[in-house]
């Protein structure tokens, strides 16, 4: 009976090829690899032409689906490939690591900790090296290269290991540098390791009690010390009795590179997924090959590559190779080579490489009949009718909501964003209108644990939408928050729910005396009325509440203007423009005429907070309630030298929020404010140039410049043209115009 321990760096090409090449010479009858062994029934998957790694086991709890780990495999693993040759000549392959169903239950009573982790058995290198016995535990490698005096582990690796040709060499070559470490230095004990490391040594026990002679166990190089150097059986069991445990579920999900890299915060993550894929698919390349989809990716970015860029670049590769004494080009000298050769020194470019070849975006892909949760079934099954593919890129769509294709795409996204699954983000369009709408997909493995966890409010996106929303919208207490559920609901047609949030809306409007809080939803519920045309949704569901909100926020809001602070009164400007533009989008009579009301009562109240009183004076102008003498005498009273000039500067900013054409347009009110400023004292003239650079601020540039050139004028605010033009006109002349005039506009 023989036991190999062949101790791997997870994700590596090299120890894949090794492990592979060495299964293929000892031809075991079981092997054993690193893993939960509650997927064991899920691993005859391995080996269907339709499970295209790099994909994830998934290992949850059902009834916390929050707490979860991923265990991904690419095809360059060295797990995927031992459990594929396994598949491959009919021979059992088990997991051996400690259960999840007692790990989730250890993680819980350790304490606090993120939910949703990355398979803890597959970590590897992670942290830089350093001398330190935490450090060695969670990061040998790093600590091997530093000792071999290399700075850059990666880097190590790749020549001490993922080039070499013997594998039995490489496996007990790593096997001793780790029994070094752990033998030598004095490592903090860790439970869970103890117990993970316990039950591997129990499942080879259990192997060769069944019989096995030719026994492969492929694990972390970190292990493989402890299953070649086995304490008693009776120990193992000892420390292994009366663990907790949970019931746990899994399945195969779709995995991408991007995942697979440090930089997603995977923990066994790994640099450059891509440049190992091409190591695994091309392990006898000098660079050629590298180079060439290099400098594929430039023309594709329209920057000029000719094959003797190509060749330069390989030339400069294999040159920096023997100079620093490497037996073969690694991703060090052939990037170095193309900063020289193909990016002429400008490093930008190095970063598309990074991102489109040395990571890469490739997504995995599963067999549409593996065992899921209903709710991914139905997402999976509408993304394939409406031609939406999970990509682990993202890809932009521009929906015409006129479109039924479009606008079924429209309503999945919507539900998917209400239900907390982000697949999607949306963007603002060029168009007006309401019927386009701008969304960015980008697919996270990540989100099926969303899509698990959301699972329990139904089996459909529609019904667990729809059950979800309704939930929310009972247990908060927030009329804007319900508001805004209800305005995110009509777009996702969930017209259950909708019926729910609009008597949750009823009930807590009434219930509420704050104005304030009041303006703050119209305009979100106003918007809802927008959608009705497009999405044929009945909008008057929201009708009758908005009027009567409406009509309430035109009876307190007079009030809430009076003797309030500076800061306050800013807010409330703001929410005025917004309860203006809710009038003008509904067009209705009454409304209109009651919100005039209004703003004539708090224009006309003198305890009224001044850029308020200003700003309703505005937008009454707007409106073409106050025009003429009228308006030229409130603006005359406003600026008037016996209000004080702080006052009369905040009414003037609240008059003049949003565009100055009215100063340009209407040279009474010009000279109004020109004589205004033109009696300052110059002390108050300080203290106010600060608040007037800041209302002029706001104007746009050619109403600025045009300002300026208006003030050179005076009063007259035309420079001494105007009268000039004036006595200039050739009265008979003009009059020959008249009747084309009158012809053209239909008048006899």
């Amino acid at each position: 009976m023989s036991i190999h321990i062949l101790g791997i760096r997870h994700h590596g090409p090299g120890s894949a090829r090794n492990v592979k090449e060495y299964l293929e010479k000892t031809r075991p009858d079981i092997v054993l690899v690193e893993g939960p062994p509650e997927a064991d029934g899920i691993l005859d998957w391995v080996g269907n032409e339709h499970l295209v790694p790099p994909v994830a086991i998934l290992a949850y709890q059902p009834d916390a689906p929050q707490k979860a780990v991923f265990y991904p495999f690419a095809e360059f693993s060295p797990e995927w490939q031992a459990i594929l040759y396994a598949r491959k000549n009919k021979i059992p392959v088990r997991f051996m690591d400690l259960p999840m169903a007692h790990q989730f239950e250890l993680k819980a009573k350790r304490g606090p900790k993120v939910d949703v982790e990355e398979a803890p058995s597959l970590n590897s290198t992670l942290t830089p090296h350093i001398p330190d016995a935490r450090t060695v535990k969670y990061n040998p490698i790093a600590y091997l290269a530093g000792a071999a005096g290399f700075a850059d582990e990666e880097k190590w690796w790749e020549h001490m290991f993922e080039y070499r040709q013997d594998p039995e060499e490489v496996f007990t070559a790593i096997a001793e540098g780790i029994h070094a470490l752990r033998q030598d230095l004095r490592l903090p004990y860790d439970r869970e390791e103890q117990l993970r490391e316990a039950h591997m040594r129990k499942t080879i026990r259990q192997a060769e009690r069944e019989m096995f002679t030719e026994i492969a166990v492929v694990c972390g190089a970190w292990h493989a010390p402890a299953l070649i150097h086995m304490p008693k059986a009776k120990d193992d069991n000892d420390l292994l009795k009366g663990l907790p445990k949970v019931k746990v579920a899994t399945t195969w999900i779709p995995w991408t590179y991007n995942r697979l890299s440090y930089s997603s915060g995977y923990g066994a993550g790994i640099n450059s997924p891509g440049w190992y894929e091409h190591n695994w698919c091309f392990p006898a390349d000098d660079g050629t090959r590298w180079m060439s989809r290099v400098a594929r990716l430039f023309r594709e970015q329209q920057k000029d590559i000719s094959v003797a860029h190509v060749l330069e670049a390989v030339r400069l590769s294999a040159a920096l190779t023997a100079i620093r004494g490497l037996p073969k080009p690694g991703l060090e000298e052939l990037n170095d080579a193309t900063l020289s050769v193909l990016c002429n020194g400008e490093d930008f470019m190095l970063q598309l490489i990074r991102e489109e070849l040395i990571v890469s975006d490739k997504i995995g892909e599963v067999p549409s009949d593996i065992p899921r949760p209903p709710l991914q079934t139905d997402i999976e099954k509408q993304q394939k009718r409406l031609r939406l593919p999970q990509t682990a890129d993202f890809k932009d769509y521009v929906l015409d909501l006129r479109k039924e294709t479009d606008l079924e795409r429209s309503i999945l996204l919507h539900r998917l964003e209400m239900l907390g699954i982000q697949w999607g983000q949306r963007y603002g369009t060029n168009g007006k209108g309401t019927f386009k709408e701008q969304w960015r997909l980008q697919w996270d493995p990540g989100f099926s644990i969303d899509i698990i966890e959301k699972g329990s409010w139904g089996n459909t996106v529609e019904e667990a939408t729809s059950q979800y929303v309704q939930h929310q919208a009972r247990t908060t207490t927030s009329l804007k928050e319900v508001c805004t559920l209800l305005e995110t609901a009509i777009p996702a047609e969930l017209h259950a729910a909708v019926e729910v949030l609009v008597q949750q809306v009823n009930n807590l409007a009434a219930a509420t005396g704050d104005v304030m809080q009041l303006m703050t939803v119209i305009p979100g519920l106003v918007q809802i009325s927008r959608y009705g045309n497009v999405r044929k949704t009945d909008a008057s569901l929201v009708e009758n509440i908005v009027a009567g909100m409406i009509t309430r926020i035109c009876i307190s809001l007079p009030s809430a203007c009076v003797s309030i602070a500076d800061d306050a009164a800013t807010e409330l400007l703001e929410l005025i423009y917004g309860m203006n533009d809710a009038i003008l989008i509904l067009q209705e009579q009454d409304l209109t005429t009651q919100w005039h009301q209004t703003l004539f009562q708090i224009a006309g109240n003198d305890s009224t907070a001044p850029i308020i009183g200003g700003y309703a004076t505005r937008l009454l102008t707007d409106h073409r309630q106050i025009a003429d003498n009228e308006l030229v005498k409130t603006f005359s009273y406003a600026m008037s030298s016996a209000v004080p000039p702080a006052i009369s500067a905040a009414w003037l900013e609240g008059f003049l929020k949003g565009s100055g054409t009215l100063l340009l347009v209407d040279n009474d009110l010009w000279t109004v404010v020109y004589n205004w400023m033109h009696q300052l004292e110059e002390d108050a003239f300080k203290q106010l140039l600060p608040l007037l650079r800041r209302t002029f601020s706001n104007f746009s540039k050619a109403e600025r410049r045009k300002l300026g050139e208006k003030a050179k004028g005076g009063t007259s605010g035309t420079g001494g043209l105007h009268q000039q033009n004036i006595d200039n006109i050739d009265a008979a002349r003009a009059m020959q115009g008249v009747p084309v005039v009158l012809q053209m506009l239909g008048i006899k």
